[in-house]
């Protein structure tokens, strides 16, 4: 039998042939290009409560991601968001769920494992590029080492889907991260920021209400994870508080208050199916009046945080109070309550009862970190605690 008629068509078929094993060689096929998956990271910004300021403001220019945890500044592989305007910030804005959007990129699929965020630099023209505002004060710019260079460095776990858009929410700790330097007048950014991914308009939130008379500033609702604030935020002058976004987990809710006992609900779920609805604005959690005690120390280094924990009869140990360090001094200082905090265990549809925990009345534990060093010191407010020292060595 012949199968072909000429050379020539012998020739031909045989090139039809090789272009296809080709093709095949290299991941393509007919009609496909072989290039790399591309998705789309979009990048917002949050804030959790703050304390003592009336602004925080940071001026954002550009948003730097990788794939590799330990890339340093001039390696390949970067993807960026450049904003066509830095955008300034007031952080205090962003509370009870508010995100604003810096921005979206086309990048290469896969997982990013760290973020640098850049921040203009202060010149000295008003208003500042990161300021502070303090209660009662004058606008002060923030000194920020690294963040208008470099930029600050955030872990990330987020993977990028071909042809989706992945959310990226940074929840900037303005509390935390303002640090004042002794009588200087002169405050550092000392950035704590957390990033969340995949949001989902149907849930990943929490929603309540607090009594409208702790419905102020010094308020804190938060979720925490062993004594870990997940996420945080102050309630509205109606007392509600909307916790977003969250990851998918179960959580303990913990409210505290200037004045009032430590409130815990354990059991809250986050799920990405629905909202998660404590209760409505005619039973709101009204936590404990409480007399509380000051306890003061100081840290060194003056770079090292201290928080008080409270562990609860049978569980969780959480986080009662934070406590600003001087950056110069070292110095801070609590007021904690003498009373016993107040418990209760999240059931869906139903009003909370909270108990008292008589048995860990005024007993904290203080927690000074520095570097992940960790000190600590156990101590009895229900009388008068002698001023505490930490030394790292």
């Amino acid at each position: 039998m012949r199968f072909f008629k000429s050379t020539a068509a012998l020739v031909t078929a045989c090139l039809f042939l090789l272009c296809l094993l080709t093709l095949a060689a290299c991941g393509g096929g007919i009609g496909g290009s072989g290039a790399t998956p591309q998705g789309t990271m979009r990048v917002s910004v949050t804030d959790a409560p703050a304390c003592g300021y009336d602004e925080v403001n940071v001026t954002i220019t550009t948003i730097r991601v990788h794939q590799n945890t330990s890339a340093v500044d001039n390696d390949a592989g970067w993807s960026e968001i450049t904003l066509a305007t830095p955008r300034r910030i007031d952080l205090l804005t962003l509370t009870n769920g508010a995100l604003v959007e810096l921005g979206q990129t086309l990048l290469p699929a896969g997982k990013y494992t760290q973020l640098r965020l850049v921040l203009a630099e202060n010149t000295s023209a008003a208003p500042f590029a990161n300021s502070v505002i303090p209660t009662g004060g004058a606008e002060t710019a923030l000194t920020t080492p690294s963040g208008s260079q470099t930029g600050i460095k955030i872990n990330l776990d987020a993977d990028v889907p071909a042809d989706k858009i992945a959310d990226v929410v940074l929840d900037f700790d303005a509390c935390k991260s303002v640090v004042k330097r002794g009588a200087s007048g002169k405050y550092n950014l000392k950035p704590v920021i957390s990033a969340t991914t995949a949001l989902s308009d149907a849930g990943l939130r929490v929603i309540g209400y607090v009594a409208p008379s702790i419905a102020v500033a010094s308020t804190s609702v938060s979720l925490q994870s062993a004594g870990v604030i997940v996420k945080a935020t102050v309630p509205d002058a109606d007392g509600r508080f909307v916790l977003y976004p969250v990851p998918v987990g179960t959580y303990d809710l913990v409210i505290t208050s200037a004045g009032h006992v430590p409130t815990v609900l354990t059991g809250v779920p986050v799920t990405t199916s629905s909202f998660t609805t404590l209760n409505g604005a005619a039973l709101p959690i009204n936590p404990p009046v409480a007399i509380t005690l000051p306890v003061l120390g100081t840290v060194t280094p003056p770079t090292a945080t201290v928080r008080a924990l409270t562990t609860l009869t049978g569980g969780p140990t959480i986080e009662t109070a934070w406590a600003p360090v001087d950056g110069t001094t070292g110095a801070f200082g609590f007021a904690l309550p003498i009373e016993a905090p107040v418990k209760a265990s999240y059931a869906a549809g139903v009003a909370p009862v909270f108990t008292a925990d008589a048995a860990v009345a005024g007993k904290y534990t203080l927690e000074a970190n520095s570097a992940g060093s960790l000190l600590t010191r156990a101590i009895d407010v229900t009388a008068a605690v002698p001023v505490i020292s930490f030394l790292f060595p």
